[in-house]
């Protein structure tokens, strides 16, 4: 779009910017967790173990990785309703993050906030949230806060398509922009808000290009190429540390699941999601590893057993720990004068 700051990167990292050998390992293995984790999460949701709304983020894998290996442990993020990948490439426990999933004291919140509530302080994790958009404005308190507090740490805000239509979208970033704060803007499209398609929801024809309304910069980049992904969220949240103010990322994928667990997604073209199936992210990292040699055979077929083990244990853990005692009912849930005792 003339005028606009959009910047489209390709499948390679900056040189020198990649990240090493063993971290590109350790980036698949997150990768194969995420899926295992929200494989596992479906299967127990239909049969019952799991209450509330699901939403599972299948194929968006390279997003949620590549984010959270760019940014620095002290730097926080901001979710939405779709968060387990988040939490867990944060660097959240699978056991406590599957134990909120089903109720139990020892979740991340104790059982009281569910999927689209969890908040891990420790982490860095500021919150997932039910409210479409509503962790936009989040992010620019945090960092305002980082900014009042004389902390150098960075906020990245990961959103949907579909927020990017609210007002919270326009006034976030509008926000951040003239007070100049160290947001990284992370739009997550997967083409569609429940079940409308991005094309029928605005006339623009990326999200990237509303940025230069606020004189902020943007770059689009493939959302399922997780080196991408790592070198454009890097070179903003660097960017953003150096005092330069926000940037709008915008990461193109595809939301493999349905909307929510139970939805039948039959507003979608069955062409249309076996061609995404095509460019799944975790065989394309797979591909790139074995052509450099830094996948061995061995350890292809080692990484999904792995990861599916560490989800069985998650899940016998859950399964077997204690739900919060009634009479705990309001407690950390709402502050009452001084703090609560943990």
């Amino acid at each position: 779009m003339p005028g606009s700051k959009n910047k489209r990167t390709g499948s390679a990292a900056a040189s020198g910017g990649q990240p090493s050998e063993a971290g590109l390992l350790e980036m698949l293995a997150k990768m194969h967790l995420l899926r295992a984790f929200d494989q596992k999460v479906g299967e127990r949701c239909k049969r019952g173990e799991i209450p509330g709304l699901i939403h599972l983020g299948i194929g968006e894998e390279a997003v949620a990785v590549g984010v959270c290996r760019a940014i620095r442990p002290e730097d926080k993020i901001t979710s939405t309703h779709r968060a387990h990948g988040h939490f867990l490439a944060k660097g959240g426990s699978p056991k406590a993050l599957m134990a909120e999933l089903y109720g139990k004291q020892a979740g991340c919140c104790r059982g009281k906030g569910g999927a689209m509530h969890l908040v891990d302080l420790k982490i860095g994790f500021l919150g997932a949230n039910g409210v479409v958009g509503a962790g936009l404005p989040l992010a620019v308190g945090a960092a305002l806060g980082a900014r009042i507090k004389g902390e150098n740490w960075v906020v990245a805000c990961f959103f949907g398509d579909g927020a990017n239509n609210e007002g919270s979208f326009h006034e976030s970033l509008n926000l951040a922009a003239i007070w100049n704060l160290p947001v990284v803007f992370l739009c997550e499209n997967n083409q569609y808000g429940i079940s409308q398609s991005i094309s029928t929801q605005q006339k623009v024809a990326n999200v990237a290009d509303r940025a230069a309304a606020y004189g902020m910069p943007s770059q689009i980049t493939d959302g399922n190429d997780v080196l991408a992904v790592f070198e454009t969220v890097a070179k903003a949240a660097d960017r953003a540390r150096q005092g330069k103010g926000p940037t709008l990322v915008e990461c193109k994928t595809y939301r493999v699941s349905e909307h929510y667990e139970g939805d039948q997604g039959a507003y979608r073209d069955p062409d249309e999601v076996a061609a995404w199936l095509q460019n799944d992210p975790i065989q394309r990292l797979e591909a790139l590893l074995l052509e450099r040699a830094v996948l061995s055979p061995v350890e292809l077929e080692r990484l999904p057993r792995d990861a599916e083990a560490m989800v069985n244990d998650a899940v016998a853990f859950a399964a077997s720990a204690p739900y919060p005692a009634p009479d705990k009912a309001e407690r950390h849930v709402f502050a009452a004068g001084k703090r609560a005792a943990s």
